[in-house]
């Protein structure tokens, strides 16, 4: 089902169109891979940077969502951040940006998210619980990895989304790069959506959602480039949504229990949350994947509901941020 008519591929084209056409100012690489598919470098062996970072941001949005880079205080600590907001919470993210999809393949492995996880429905519980769906005879995808898809998984996404693998558009992002950084940040509104409908709130009732989160340093090494991206997100992301409930007494218990600091693992370096699950994220308390403060204004009522804190010293030692 696709009640609005609307297209994350088709709309999330527009931008790739736009990287290709603006390749040099966005310190991006074009690239033919595998069996004809385009490559958008952003990371892997092109420098990338912010204006690329905010575009594959959006890109991953489906079209349907808008970034900006801001300079936000945390406590006494000031960090470059990233700030997302979006009209189509719902599809924009849960039926695009979410990273519900591991590519698999011979000596090669990336999350998947984007536009092209709606052609298959990956996964499909989400995307029966928005009731959504997309049909377009191109795919984009954005790869969060170290290197290009191999003819391998350039075959398995294409059969998966059922077109041609040269209308696959596949934009690879390393953990440990500037648009890595970025758009990781960049999920902060997606995180609160998905957690909140972890505990309970219906995602397609919330109609506007924005949010904030700094963007981390840059480590070289991708498990503690992740760590610090997933930091920034449950010890300083923040989001603001509008929603429609009949019932103030149910979005107040919803969002007390959906902040990161409900997790039993608050307070660690997701890096070592990650290595004691032995780098399996199916074995991590998943109350953990969530904004730091979520907001939540119910359009019924007018109430506002906050819950939640900015943890500004534990985002200082996680970053690796030292004082001369």
């Amino acid at each position: 089902m696709n009640i609005l008519g609307l297209s994350v591929n088709k709309n999330a084209q527009k931008l790739v169109d736009r990287a290709i056409e603006d390749k040099e100012n966005l310190c991006v690489q074009i690239e033919k891979g595998p069996l004809g598919c385009t490559i958008i470098d952003a990371g892997v062996k092109a420098r990338g940077g912010y204006a690329a970072g905010k575009l594959v941001t959006e890109i991953c949005l489906g079209g349907y969502g808008t970034a900006s880079t801001i300079s936000m205080q945390y406590d006494q600590l000031t960090l470059p951040s990233i700030f997302v907001e979006t009209d189509f919470p719902a599809i924009a993210t849960l039926g695009s940006q979410f990273a519900g999809w591991k590519i698999e393949a011979s000596n090669y492995f990336a999350m998947g998210s984007g536009p092209a996880r709606a052609l298959p429905k990956k996964p499909k519980e989400i995307y029966e619980q928005i009731q959504y769906e997309d049909h377009h005879d191109t795919a984009v995808i954005v790869l969060e990895a170290e290197s290009y898809p191999t003819e391998e998984a350039v075959k398995t996404i294409s059969d998966e989304c059922k077109i041609s693998p040269r209308n696959l558009y596949a934009v690879v992002a390393p953990t440990s790069s500037v648009v890595g950084s970025i758009q990781i940040s960049g999920r902060i509104v997606e995180t609160g959506i998905h957690r909140l409908s972890q505990v309970g709130l219906d995602p397609k009732l919330i109609t506007h959602g924005c949010g904030y989160a700094p963007i981390p340093p840059i480590h070289p090494k991708a498990a503690l480039a992740m760590g610090r991206t997933n930091d920034a997100l449950y010890y300083g992301g923040v989001t603001f949504y509008t929603v429609n409930l009949e019932s103030d007494n149910q979005l107040r218990d919803i969002v007390s229990k959906a902040p990161s600091s409900c997790a039993s693992a608050y307070g660690k370096p997701f890096y070592e949350i990650l290595k004691e699950a032995k780098f399996d994220f199916y074995q991590i308390d998943p109350n953990i994947f969530a904004p730091a403060v979520i907001v939540a204004n119910n359009a019924r009522t007018g109430t506002t509901i906050r819950s939640g804190k900015i943890d500004a010293k534990a985002l200082k030692f996680m970053m690796g941020i030292t004082e001369t």
